[in-house]
């Protein structure tokens, strides 16, 4: 747009100014015809024109005329046509303005076209027909279709003119606003026989210069009228239609002719029965009168139909005749079986015509369709007997045997003799019930069976199997083995029988050998009463079983002597050493031996014959062979599984005896003869050790002993120091680990099963050596109950329950109808219907003669033929009773008499007794008729005499309480005629005897009543309207001459305007209206049309804009062609149709945040098309926002700010600027402009959070990233670009730099160093966050870095130390017992967390299935009990692992001594670290320790002889010697407190669970368990005292007897092992 931006600024102080121009010129112009000189006419130069921008602005896009500047006048643009602008508004102008510039005014200009006359009249169709009765009266008027001229004022329409005038005039007048409207006027008759069509031409002229005109051909139709009535052929049709045809089959055909022509002689038929189903099974085609079945035809439900016809035409002239169709039955229902009585059950001995049921037939078909035959299968023991009146029994005709024939299912067959033949059943079932008349028989008549010898006792052999062919208890078979011996042993010490399933089992266990087989006998016996048996022999056949091994006969085997075969050496291939002969005792192939060499010195040598056991040569004996060959023969038996015994064959190859001898001095000793060696070696050593001592302690005893004498005698007083030998007490035990467990132990219910050891207060085994012992060993065992409190769940306690089965079983047989005898009697009552519930009907008992105790015990009952049950039979009292109130009518219909059939049934005998009730009638209905009103239609032209069928009544009682009489009331114009019909049904016709007259009473109002002879009388009545039919003698008549109506401009189309209405004194089709619009030259036909009941709805659009109102001229026209005509005058109100129009004129598109208030941002126009309210604007925009919108005049506005602006609350607007109208609803346009608002440095970077932590794992890679600190700023571009530096600060003295760095760019952190968790766990410094802008902003955070610990160091051994060169040994008794604590592995890790959770593992082991080790606390614990194999030294390699990720480990080794003393440990651990070759010579140092000995020994017996003999010969010499004798005594040695390794005490608070079985556990007494105490009395005996307790006093509980052979063989060995124990 030129000049937009100085037109935005010269709004801001807009002036306006305002002029009105008018302008008349003639319509069709030329194109640039002069309009006027608006210059001269509002006063401008023409410059103003040119400098203002000077235009036209129209508020449509049609700009007919245009504006030329230069000049200053208005010029015609576009030819003007008047018709297409106003059409027929007076006066048509054209408005617009003059919009100037610099300043803006404004000027308005309004054009008037003249009309000229350039349009003739014209009509919409150039045809129209019309159809007239011939009928209509003279004077009947019809309304023409009226000519359009589309010109105005006298160029409009003048005139009518309408030719030829035989039958017709032309009646026009002068309408509102000068329209005209042309009526024609019937004023002569029409015939139609003389003149079936007329065609008229009407002329429409106008007044213009020259003139102009229009024709259009009127074409007339003369219609005849109606003025005859239908007629039948027939007055009574008859027809017959066998029951259940087909839908759709032809019943008959009824025929009626009318004497009219055309829609009057159309004759349509209906059936007109409205009180019964006759319309439901019967239809009428309405044009041809056939008619034909849509229901079912039942013979048994109704026999005949009575059918009644109506004939009408178009004109509701009528005529009435009725069809009588009979229903022929056929037989088409089945014979129906009820059953009367039944027994289900009966015994098989029953007698002969034993009543087992009764039954009772019907047949709803009549005649040979009714007739019954009834029978039974062939071959059953019944037979079907008939009484009277189809009542049937069937009973029984031959003897019944359950076992062949168990249950009958009797089919009973009852036929009609209809054609087809129909026929039913029903099938009785029925039970024979059971009588002990049959044995039970066994499967088989003898039985044999096999048994594997040693069975085990109770072992199921096989099973006997016997049946009865009874049935229930009869049939209940009980097996019992005979009395019979085997061997003089009686039967049932080898066999027992179960008795209910025949089960035979094994009492003991059976041996082939002595015993092959046995027979006895077993009875069968039934559960009936007398009971029923039968037996059969049973043979048990022993199988034998491998279970005795071979037997060698030779060579005989001996305990010491050496037998052997010789084989010279010269013996060839085959040489026959000797034969091995070996039976078995079992039998068959148990007993077939087999012999395979097993072993041998030479197997190239010799070989076993493997069926005959002979031991040949299989080469040629050499030189080289041994002498001394060793075979080892297996002889195996056959058996499965097989057994096998061995013989060892010593063979000498040699030639003669002597030599053999000499190799087989010690053949027959055994290896293991020499294995004890070692052992005689020490023995040996110990004895020559022990006299060696021995002597010197009594050499050394003798001296002292004549020491002390000799003081004695030389009465010396030096003190004298006693020797005593030492005493050893151990009262707390002597294990190497002597721990004393004190536990609490709750026991449970379940606690006998637990295998616990408890410890007595004492030790259990006692070793003493009393003073005056000699020598031997006592053992001294006591038992002692442990648990003895009442509560304790060690009690013997056994509880037995039995219980005793018993089965009561009740057999109950019911014998039912044994003797049955039939009575028949009849019996009839009468009562009235509507008896109240409960009413006697009669006394039963006494009219026929029964007893009421009578009826009881034969549970007398009523049996009807169908479900409804009307009346009761009262048993105690004997009388039958109304169950249900009875209506006859609907019981019986119109059936005479009405009666109620029943049977009364007695049993224990039967007896049937019929029972007949009557229903009478009461007048308890009164006539009634379906309908409470009819109607008729008769035409004002119908001849006297014409009758109409009336509607019957109908009353459902019965003979005088039906219908007497009919009256009809008023009898003006009709009379009444009642027939009475050969059915005894009454037909009521209507008779006129008066001529209508509609003009005079067009509806006629009579009461039809129907009485009944009943006391009281009832009656019942229906109205009858009469509605008479006129001729065609009137024209339609509208209700109003012209009609407004107002519709909203943009209505839907279909939108109802009005609804006009033309009334027709006429009814029927002659009183039909159609409507039509008589004129659409102007296009309104396209906008507007008229249905056929008035309604004028739009079909077009309208637009209030174009078009403010418009006029319809309308015609109505009935049937006969009469018409008349009107108009309607439409106001268009106008609507809010059109959205308000925004035009930008100007407009920013950034602004700064720091904007001052009312900055100007937009201006912009608004325009609104519509007009009133819907044309006033006012505009918004969205809240929150901070702008605002001030108005200028004439729509003009501009949008400013009106608060502050903050980039970074909002850094762009999407300004959305609403205007909206005040229409209703209102209407709104919306324009939305997008505003961004720059930014200015005004917020500090702000991080993400308060403060940081991060976590960082110890041993890091330097240069690591630990985490990334973020900071955001929410300014823009520069000012939000943030810096990260780290804050100077320093962490136990060393500068934070050297720990971490900051990225400056990403805040990034990474680690400088690699940490160590073991010397810093955390630490802390501050990071600021700087912006880029001028001035910059900051702010600072804190960040908190904690180290994460590793696995970085392994578990350190703390206990049991590990030493380079020192033996470190645990020791454990072998008295410990599962689960002994032999040590604890302690260990630490320097780690935290799961890296420092230790795991111990036992690594390697000497013997793993000893020792284990606990998981979580390092404990070494044993896992069996210690036994005297167990190895002294124990060598365990334990790993102690954490829990890190890798794992880290440290191992430990621990040595264990499996010994009860230390000497013993020292004495295997001297050379403990040496390996095991440094042992191997230890037979050679034992026997050089014993040589040494030995000579020692000598030695010393000749140094003491010598010396004896030396000093016996210095005594001789020194005899008289004064020396002092100075006896030594060795110390007392006394331990009390044990020697143990680890002398630690343990206390445990144990509770045991109902599982404590499964427990090991081992309890300690409160003393030790082993005492060795030494007297100083004692001489050397030792006195040992076991004590063993009795741990639980029940069956189950193990005696743990501990034996101290060890000790014996230790003491034996070496007595002075005492001393050092």
């Amino acid at each position: 747009m030129k000049g937009r931006a100085l037109l935005c600024f010269a709004l801001v102080f807009f002036s306006s100014a305002t002029g009105q121009v008018s302008y008349t010129i003639p319509e069709e112009m030329p194109k640039g015809s002069l309009v006027g000189n608006i210059a001269h006419d509002l006063g401008l130069e023409t410059k103003r024109l040119m400098s203002g921008k000077a235009r036209i602005y129209t508020s449509d896009h049609d700009e007919y005329i245009e504006l030329n500047r230069e000049r200053g006048v208005l010029l015609v643009k576009e030819q003007i046509d008047r018709e297409l602008i106003c059409k027929q508004t007076t006066p048509c102008a054209l408005h617009f303005q003059i919009i100037l510039e610099n300043p803006m005014q404004f000027y308005t200009v309004t054009v008037q076209v003249t009309d000229i006359n350039d349009n003739p009249p014209t009509f919409e169709g150039d045809k129209i027909e019309l159809k007239m009765s011939e009928s209509a009266v003279v004077g009947s008027k019809y309304e023409l279709e009226r000519a359009l001229d589309l010109d105005v004022g006298r160029n409009g329409l003048q005139r009518y003119e309408l030719k030829p005038t035989d039958n017709f005039a032309l009646n026009s007048h002068s309408k509102i606003e000068e329209s005209k409207n042309v009526e024609m006027v019937l004023q002569k008759p029409l015939d139609r026989e003389k003149q079936e069509q007329i065609n008229l031409v009407l002329t429409a002229v106008d007044g213009g210069e020259p003139q102009m005109s229009g024709t259009m051909l009127i074409v007339i139709t003369v219609l005849d009228a109606n003025d005859n009535a239908p007629v039948f052929t027939q007055k009574t049709y008859k027809a017959t239609v066998p029951e259940n045809s087909s839908v759709g089959t032809n019943v008959a055909t009824v025929r009626a002719t009318d004497a009219d022509q055309g829609s009057n002689s159309k004759i349509t038929y209906s059936i007109t029965n409205k009180l019964d189903n006759v319309r439901k099974i019967f239809n009428i085609n309405y044009e041809n009168g056939d008619i034909t079945l849509i229901g079912n035809l039942d013979f048994e439900e109704s026999r005949n139909f009575q059918i009644n016809l109506r004939a009408s035409d178009e004109g509701g002239l009528t005529d009435y005749s009725k069809l009588i169709v009979d229903v022929q039955d056929v037989n088409d229902n089945k014979p129906e079986i009820n059953i009367m009585s039944k027994s289900n059950v009966i015994v098989e001995d029953a007698t002969l015509n034993t009543v087992v049921t009764m039954i009772h037939i019907e047949d709803k078909d009549t005649g040979d369709n009714g007739k019954i035959n009834c029978f039974i299968g062939e071959n059953v023991e019944f037979t079907l007997e008939s009484s009277a009146n189809n009542f049937y029994s069937l009973v029984t005709d031959s003897g019944l045997d359950r076992e062949k024939h168990p249950e009958y299912n009797i089919t009973v067959t009852c036929s009609d003799e209809g054609v087809p033949s129909l026929s039913s059943s029903v099938t009785l079932t029925l039970q024979i019930s059971d009588v002990n008349d049959n044995a039970p028989v066994f499967e088989r008549s003898s039985y044999e069976a096999y048994i594997v010898e040693n069975n085990t006792p109770g072992l199921s052999i096989f099973t006997v199997k016997a049946t009865d062919a009874d049935w229930n208890q009869n049939a209940r078979v009980s097996h019992i083995l005979e009395d019979s011996s085997v061997n003089g042993v009686p039967v049932s010490s080898y066999v027992s029988v179960s008795a209910d399933s025949g089960v035979i089992h094994a009492v003991r266990s059976f041996d082939y050998e002595q015993i092959k087989d046995f027979q006895f006998r077993i009875k069968a016996q039934d559960g009936g009463s007398p009971p029923l048996s039968s037996n059969v022999t049973v043979k048990i056949l022993i199988q034998d079983q491998n279970d005795n091994p071979p037997q060698v006969l030779y060579p005989v085997q001996t305990g010491g002597s050496v037998v052997a075969e010789m084989v010279p050496r010269s013996a060839d291939v085959g040489y026959l050493v000797t034969k091995v002969v070996a039976v078995d005792v079992d039998s068959g192939q148990n007993a077939w031996l087999s012999y395979k060499l097993q072993k041998a010195t030479d197997r190239a040598l010799f070989e076993v014959g493997s069926q005959n056991g002979e031991i040949r040569t299989i080469r040629q004996v050499t030189d080289k062979d041994a002498v001394k060959q060793r075979l080892t023969v297996i002889v195996e038996d056959n058996g499965q599984p097989s057994r096998s015994a061995t013989v060892i064959v010593n063979v000498a190859v040699a030639d003669s005896f002597p030599e053999v001898l000499s190799e087989f001095t010690d053949f027959p000793h055994d290896k293991e003869y020499n294995d004890n060696l070692t052992f005689y070696l020490v023995l040996a050593l110990a004895v020559v050790s022990f006299l060696f001592i021995t002597c010197l302690v009594v050499i050394i005893s003798v001296k002292i002993y004549r020491w002390r004498q000799s003081r004695i005698l030389y009465h010396s007083n030096l003190p004298v120091i006693p020797y005593y030998p030492p005493r050893y007490s151990d009262t707390l035990g002597t294990g190497t680990l002597p721990h004393v467990y004190n536990y609490e132990v709750c026991r449970t219910t379940d606690s006998r099963k637990s295998d616990n050891k408890f410890g007595g207060a004492g030790g259990q085994n006692v070793l003493i050596m009393d003073p005056s012992s000699t020598g031997t060993m006592q053992r001294i065992q006591s038992e002692k109950s442990i648990l003895d409190e009442p509560d304790s769940p060690l009690e013997f306690a056994r509880e037995f329950n039995t219980s005793d089965r018993t089965m009561e079983r009740q057999v109950l047989f019911s014998i039912l109808l044994s003797c049955v005898c039939s009575a028949l009697g009849l019996v009839s009552y009468s009562i009235p219907e509507e008896m109240p519930k409960g009413s006697v009907v009669g006394n039963l008992a006494r009219d026929l003669g029964l007893d009421v105790k009578r009826l009881k015990s034969g549970k007398a009952r009523i049996f009807t033929g169908d479900s409804a049950e009307y009346v009761e039979l009262s048993r105690e009292r004997g009388v039958l009773l109304v169950k249900e109130r009875i209506d006859r009518e609907s019981l019986c219909r119109q059936t005479t008499p009405c009666a109620l059939h029943l049977q009364i049934i007695l049993e224990n005998p039967m007896e049937l007794f019929r029972i007949t009730i009557e229903i009478t009638d009461i007048n308890d209905n009164s006539p009634s008729f379906k309908n409470d009103e009819k109607r008729f239609e008769i035409s004002e032209s119908a001849v006297a005499g014409s009758k109409f069928v009336l509607e019957k009544a109908v009353d459902s009682d019965i003979g005088r309480n039906g219908i007497k009489n009919y009256i009809l009331k008023p009898t003006d114009n009709f009379a009444l005629k009642v027939e009475n019909q050969a059915d005894g049904n009454k037909k009521v016709e209507m008779v006129l005897h008066k001529p209508l007259d509609r003009e005079k009473e067009e509806q006629i109002a009579l009461l039809l009543k129907a009485v009944d002879g009943g006391e009281p009388q009832m009656s019942g009545t229906v109205k009858i309207y009469v509605t008479v039919l006129d001729a065609n003698d009137n024209a339609p008549v509208f209700t109003q001459p012209v009609y407004k109506a107002a519709i909203a401009e943009n209505s839907q189309k279909g939108t109802t305007l009005t609804r006009v209405s033309a009334t027709d004194a006429d009814k029927g089709i002659n009183g039909n209206v159609s409507y039509a619009l008589s004129t659409s030259i102007d296009s309104l036909g396209d906008i507007f049309a008229i249905k056929e009941n008035g309604e004028v709805i739009l079909v077009g659009e309208v637009d209030f804009e174009r078009a403010k109102s418009y006029q319809i001229d309308i015609e109505a026209t009935d049937s006969g062609g009469l018409s008349d005509s009107s108009k309607i005058m439409v106001d268009v109100v106008d609507v809010n149709d059109n959205d308000p129009v925004i035009s930008i004129l100007s407009k920013s598109d950034f602004i700064p945040e720091d904007s001052p208030y009312n900055t100007v941002i937009v201006m912009f126009s608004v325009l609104d098309p519509d007009s009133g309210n819907n044309g006033r604007v006012s505009c918004r925009i969205s809240e929150n926002m901070p702008f605002t919108i001030k108005t200028s005049s004439n729509d003009f506005y501009t949008l400013v700010t009106d608060s502050e602006l903050d980039r970074e609350l909002a850094s762009e607007y999407n300004i959305t600027v609403t205007c909206s109208d005040e229409g209703v609803p209102s209407l709104s346009s919306s324009v939305t402009l997008t505003l961004q608002i720059s930014d200015v440095n005004d917020n500090t970077p702000v991080f993400e959070r308060s403060s940081y932590e991060a976590y960082i794992v110890e041993n890091n890679t330097p240069g690591l990233s630990i985490f990334t600190v973020k900071a955001t700023d929410a300014d823009w571009n520069q000012n939000a670009r943030v810096s990260y530096i780290l804050e100077d600060s320093s962490v136990n003295g060393v500068p934070v730099s050297s720990y971490v760095s900051v990225s400056a760019d990403s805040g990034v952190i990474h680690a400088v160093r690699s940490f160590d968790y073991e010397q810093i766990k955390d630490f802390r410094f501050r990071i600021k966050a700087q912006d880029g802008g001028s001035p910059p902003l900051s702010s600072n955070v804190t960040v908190k870095i904690l180290i994460q610990d590793q696995n970085d160091n392994p578990p350190q051994v703390l206990y049991p130390v590990q030493t380079g060169g020192s033996v470190v040994a645990e020791m454990v008794p072998r008295s410990a017992d599962v689960g002994y604590l032999v040590t604890k592995v302690v260990a630490v890790d320097v780690d935290s967390g799961q890296n420092a959770w230790l795991s111990y593992k036992l690594q390697k082991a000497t013997d793993r299935a000893l020792f284990e080790v606990g998981s979580q606390n390092g404990e070494i614990r044993t896992i069996r009990q210690v036994t005297d194999k167990d190895a002294v030294k124990q060598r365990l390699t334990v790993i102690v692992e954490d829990n890190g990720q890798p794992s880290r480990s440290a191992t430990v080794i621990v040595n264990v001594a499996v010994a009860d003393s230390f000497p013993e440990v020292l004495s295997e651990f001297t050379d403990f670290p040496h390996d095991k070759e440094y042992n191997d010579n230890l037979t050679f140092y034992l026997v050089l320790a014993l040589a040494v000995v030995s000579f020692l020994f000598i030695t010393c017996l000749v140094v003491i002889i010598s010396v004896k003999i030396y000093r016996w010969r210095q005594s001789r010499i020194l005899y008289h010697s004064n020396l002092p004798v100075i006896p030594y005594y060795p110390p007392r040695y006394s331990d009390t407190l044990g020697t143990g390794t680890l002398p630690h005490v343990y206390n445990y608070e144990v509770c045991r669970t109902t599982d404590s079985r499964k427990s090991d556990n081992k309890f300690g007494g409160a003393g030790g368990q082993n005492v060795l105490i030494m007297d100083p009395s004692s001489t050397g005996t030792m006195q040992r005292i076991q004590s063993e307790k009795s741990i639980l006093d029940q069956p189950d509980s193990p005696i743990e007897v501990r034996r101290l052979s060890h000790y014996l063989e230790m003491l034996e060995l070496n007595p002075i092992w005492l001393l050092h124990v």
